[in-house]
């Protein structure tokens, strides 16, 4: 169903009103050259639409005005919107095109929690801001948008038969919404997905990464006067530090690749109560999901174990599951050579000097500024992180890249990263990865035996017996597993 949306403030109305004016530029594009052109003339506009969603920071399940946002940009320019999927208010699938074959492209656009900053090189927290783009999705959502429209007008442009759908998938941040997606069968139908995510460097080589589980495990106890009568109290923090205290014993025997964090979520309120109720927030991580599920039995075993010893009782909630990424040569390299004809990020001479001022606030060595316009080597190697992007690649073959959004040698998750990637540095590199996308889109819809390629190595990775069962089990998509980031909750 094509439908216009309407968006819940009336200053984001205003924006997206300017935003949604036609776009020029595409009219009979028939070339690469011109999806490169289509891109850059209609720059400035996604550059508005990526810094509307930076300033609203929304998390995970969350992202209301964002979602609207991006959606009404595509119904503007005559994409299909299906809203709500999944059973997630702000996920959606927009498409375009008729016949086959059907490319996906994947949009996130979920910011995190506890960080913020301003557009500043120096550090400059905005004051009473629960969230920022720290992982710059709000640069994926919204290039991932110019690219699905650059792919739109090509397709019209040059009479090519074929969909593009744009998958908008919310709470990537540890709440896991493409496997939802993944599971209501909304990729069943598509032959080849794409994806990016913003970067300190461009690359394109196919990759994996590490399976995640998580959990918030919750302790009760009672309550009573910490000096008064402490004999009467059951405290739901010892049975919180109980487990950490295992957990961390148990780190000596896991395998060198594995990863356990978490942080206390609720610890109590006042040093003279004692709390009755406390709260611990896991993440479990392995290349493997089957050592994945086996480290986080263990995990359980020591919440167990840590409630029958303090006397408190104890429950817990699965809060995402991910696989780890299989990779895609055919795909992987198809999209490298794109990256190639694109070229990387150039600065100007007041961005190198916001560089160099970003690079100072980091320890030790740091790349060359230059580093952001080369593109990386073709390789392989393993992510240190975790994504649902994981779930997607093991359903249908899938291929990604990296594009310098940020200051070489800004990691991400840091206050650098919120503040390069609302700056025209992050603009540049969104820019990157929109072009090397619709670039990669259009190779796979006129050379589809890539896709054939791709198909044939998916389904060798997989082996002949892989039956796709999510980590995270059966439960419904946990709306409110931020809640307590923006007042509710526990």
């Amino acid at each position: 169903m094509n439908r216009r949306l309407t968006l819940r403030h009336p200053a984001l109305l205003v924006a997206a009103t300017a935003l949604l004016l036609p776009l020029p530029g595409a009219a009979g594009a028939q070339g690469a050259d011109d999806i490169l052109a289509f891109v850059d003339e209609n720059g400035g506009r996604f550059a508005t639409l990526a810094d509307s969603i930076w300033e609203m920071a929304e998390v995970g399940y969350m992202e209301y005005e964002s979602s609207e946002l991006l959606q009404a940009t595509l119904a503007e320019h005559g994409f299909r919107i299906e809203a709500g999927v999944a059973g997630i208010p702000t996920a959606f699938v927009a498409e375009y095109g008729s016949g086959g074959p059907v490319i996906g492209i994947l949009a996130e656009f979920d910011a995190l929690p506890g960080i913020n900053q301003s557009r500043s090189a120096q550090r400059d927290p905005i004051e009473g801001k629960i969230a920022g783009h720290a992982c710059g999705h709000h640069l994926f959502g919204t290039g991932s948008t110019a690219a699905a429209l650059a792919v739109k007008e090509w397709l019209d442009a040059s009479g090519t038969p074929g969909r593009i759908r744009l998958y908008g998938t919310p709470a990537e941040e540890g709440g896991a919404g493409k496997v939802y997606m993944v599971r209501e069968g909304l990729f069943d139908d598509v032959d080849t997905v794409l994806h990016w995510h913003a970067s300190d460097r461009n690359n394109a080589s196919h990759q994996t990464s590490l399976a995640n589980k998580s959990a918030k495990f919750r302790f009760y106890g009672q309550s009573a006067h910490a000096a008064g009568a402490p004999w009467r109290g059951r405290s739901a923090l010892d049975g919180v530090e109980a487990m950490n205290d295992m957990v961390n014993m148990l780190r000596e025997h896991v395998t060198p690749d594995a990863r356990i964090h978490y942080v206390i979520t609720s610890g109590g309120s006042a040093p003279n109560v004692i709390p009755d109720f406390a709260e611990v927030f896991y993440y479990v991580r392995h290349p493997d999901p089957v050592e994945v599920q086996a480290m986080f039995d263990r995990v359980v075993n020591a919440a167990e174990g840590a409630a029958m010893g303090t006397g408190t009782t104890l429950e817990y909630e699965i809060i995402h599951g991910i696989f780890a990424v299989l990779p895609n040569e055919p795909l992987s390299r198809a999209m490298d050579a794109s990256l190639r004809e694109v070229g990387g990020v150039e600065y100007t001479a007041e961005e190198r000097a916001f560089a160099q001022a970003i690079q100072a606030s980091f320890d030790g060595d740091v790349p060359a500024i230059e580093s952001a316009g080369r593109i990386q080597d073709f390789e392989f190697y393993r992510s240190g992180g975790s994504t649902d992007v994981a779930d997607v690649s093991w359903n249908v073959p899938t291929a990604g890249l990296r594009t310098a959004t940020w200051v070489p040698g800004t990691s991400s998750h840091s206050w650098q990263a919120v503040a390069a990637g609302g700056t025209t540095i992050g603009h540049k590199g969104m820019l990157v990865a929109a072009k090397t996308i619709a670039l990669t889109a259009r190779t796979l819809f006129l050379e589809p035996e890539i896709m054939t390629r791709a198909r044939a190595e998916f389904d060798e990775r997989r082996g002949p017996n892989f039956v796709y069962t999510p980590l995270l089990g059966d439960r419904d998509p946990p709306l409110d597993y931020r809640a307590s980031v923006v007042g509710g909750g526990n």
